[in-house]
Parts: structure tokens; sequence; C-alpha cells
């Protein structure tokens, strides 16, 4: 029976919302799954049941929904505006984001997620432009905005480029590429992890904070 509140055939907002992420959530199951390039559109509305064209009208095709995955599990390791405005010191702040940054890119679907752009990125350029646009990009300018932060370059070297600091942090951070893709993170001890992890900072700020 239709109530005064809610008009036949407009979903509440809820409901919108659900769906939006049961669309999302299903179209990342299905890339990890099958990779980029064999997953349609098709299939991915049939599987979330929406229109194809619903797809295109909120994300403008395939890249663009494949960038909202990306998104939507990087919001739930790292806040994107915490570091600009974060007033604990410096060697705490980077300590955390290095932390959370390191768990993050070594889960096993985000592994699974790199893998597959690196495998299909020159068959595929739209989906690693998607892949750039929601990740390294956005994680190198908010960095870039931290280290340009008054009370954070007065703790840098005079002649340090501010350019180099985010992509010097991640690789220090990120530590041996080829190890973390050709083999299993998470069969390595945590605390040989963060210990490991700890060297590498320590690594960077002997090579960027001034000499007290």
């Amino acid at each position: 029976m239709r109530t005064m509140n809610t008009p036949a055939g407009r979903p509440r907002a809820a409901d919108l919302e659900t769906r939006n992420d049961n669309l999302i959530q299903t179209a990342g199951q299905l890339f990890l799954k099958m990779g980029y390039g064999k997953v349609s559109l098709e299939l991915i509305a049939r599987e979330a049941h929406v229109a194809v064209r619903t797809i295109y009208v909120k994300f403008g095709g395939k890249s663009g929904l494949f960038q909202a995955v990306l998104i939507a599990n990087r919001d739930k390791f790292i806040a994107p505006q915490k570091m600009e405005q974060d007033p604990r010191p410096f060697k705490e702040i980077v300590d955390e984001f290095a932390a959370h940054f390191l768990e993050m890119i070594s889960a096993p679907d985000a592994l699974e997620v790199q893998r597959m752009v690196i495998a299909e990125a020159r068959s595929h350029p739209e989906m690693a432009q998607s892949f750039f646009e929601a990740g390294p990009r956005q994680t190198r300018e908010m960095l870039t905005r931290f280290f340009a932060r008054p009370d954070i370059r007065a703790q840098l070297r005079d002649d340090l480029d501010p350019i180099l600091l985010p992509g010097f942090l991640l690789n220090c951070v990120t530590g041996d590429a080829f190890s973390r893709f050709l083999f299993n993170p998470a069969e390595q001890p945590q605390q040989d992890v963060l210990r490991h992890l700890h060297k590498r900072l320590e690594l960077f700020y002997a090579s960027v904070l001034k000499r007290e």
C-alpha cells in the first residue's frame, strides 16, 4: 500500500545508497575474480541487478566504476584530509600513515588489484589511468600538501626538493616491491613487517629532517 511519504516509483535515499554500494561491491568482486578486461558492463549490471544505463549515468562507464571501487576501499584505511590538519609531531603523523598505507597495499585483495593493473595496463590504458587517479595521484597530492605545511617544512632540510619527498616516503614505506608482488606478504610475521618498516622510516627521517 502506498504511503503519503513515499511516492510510487521513487526509491528512498537509503535504498539508492544501498544499491550503489552493492553495485560497487559486486563490480569489485568481478574484477578480482575475472580481471578487468574480461568483465563486461552487461555482466556487472546483471549480477548487481541494475541497468547498464545506470552504470553509465553514475560512473561514466567501466573505468569510472573501477575507480569508484578503488576509492571505496581506499577510504577504509586513509582519511585524505587528516595529514593536512593533524597537529601531532612529524614522526607520529608519518608513522601512522606508513603503517596504514602498508597495511592497505599489502591486503590480499589490494595485491590482486595491483597485479591485475600491471598485467592489463598496456591493453587497457583507461583502467591504468583510473587506478592512478584513485590511488597514487591522490596519495602523492595529499603528501605534497602535508610536506608543504609551514610547520612541517620548517623541520625539513633546506636543500631538499619538495617534489621528491612523496615518492621517497612511499618507496621507504613499500620496501621491495618485487617481493611484495611475487610472494605473499601475509605469510611474513607481522612483527617482522613492522620492524622492517620502522628501519626504512628511520632512513627516511635521517635523510630529510634537519639535524638537531
